[in-house]
């Protein structure tokens, strides 16, 4: 099913069952659209029977892309260079944030609790999903964080939200990543912890993809982190 509300980013949605009672937002990376993690909804096995998730697949905006000569394709945010520490692009970045705030603040208003929404994305969608995540006022249940890196690291410690200063994180990285090295993530990773956030860290021999083992280490995360009871 794909819905599409006034100021909201079309998605992609699954319910598990009816009356749903937790939402996991998932973030595409760059150059794809919210269809396609679609399939890990029914990847990750982390149901219990009383339990129902509506997943959340958004599409983000089509934007040229200046790294790939200007291409129009689906993007979070501009990338000017290989090296993610070379001029990112803030602005881009944070409307991007904005309108993964109104995508939680609308299953607020559906009825799910701020600490039974989860925030994930793979590359440039976990990007923001670490950036969005430890900047929204409401609490959630956790952020996965999939072969990406932190964006605007210099305004964490100035921007993080008290609401989710101890929400619980997975990150994860291909260690034969070439896309996103994984130097960029581990610089992350110790950004992170020096910050004090309860972050779970795994690293897979793998390049800039999803692997079976990682999908088994984040349904068994998802078990175990407080609050989500699923």
């Amino acid at each position: 099913m794909i819905t599409e509300t006034v100021n909201c980013l079309p998605t992609v949605e699954i319910e598990t069952r009816p009356c749903p009672t937790h939402t996991i937002v998932w973030l595409h990376g760059l150059g794809a659209d919210g269809n396609d993690f679609v399939p890990i909804a029914n990847e990750l096995e982390l149901l219990l029977p009383e339990t129902s998730i509506r997943f959340v697949f958004p599409h983000a905006p089509e934007r040229a892309v200046s790294m790939n000569n200007g291409y129009i394709m689906r993007a979070w945010y501009d990338i000017y260079h290989a090296d993610f520490n070379n001029r990112q692009d803030e602005s881009g970045i944070r409307d991007s944030q904005k309108a993964i705030d109104v995508l939680i603040e609308r299953e607020i208003q559906r009825g799910i609790p701020s600490k039974h929404i989860l925030l994930a994305g793979f590359s440039q969608g976990g990007a923001m999903a670490l950036q969005a995540g430890l900047r929204q006022t409401n609490p959630l249940a956790g952020i996965i964080a999939l072969s990406c890196y932190l964006p605007l690291p210099e305004t964490l410690t100035t921007e993080t939200s008290a609401a989710n200063a101890s929400t619980q994180i997975f990150m994860a990285h291909g260690i034969y990543d070439v896309v996103i090295p994984l130097a960029h993530a581990v610089a992350s990773r110790e950004k992170l912890l020096t910050a004090n956030y309860p972050l779970e860290w795994h690293e897979y021999p793998m390049a800039h993809s999803v692997c079976e083992q990682e999908i088994v280490d984040i349904s068994r995360w998802l078990g175990r982190i407080s609050g989500c009871h699923i």
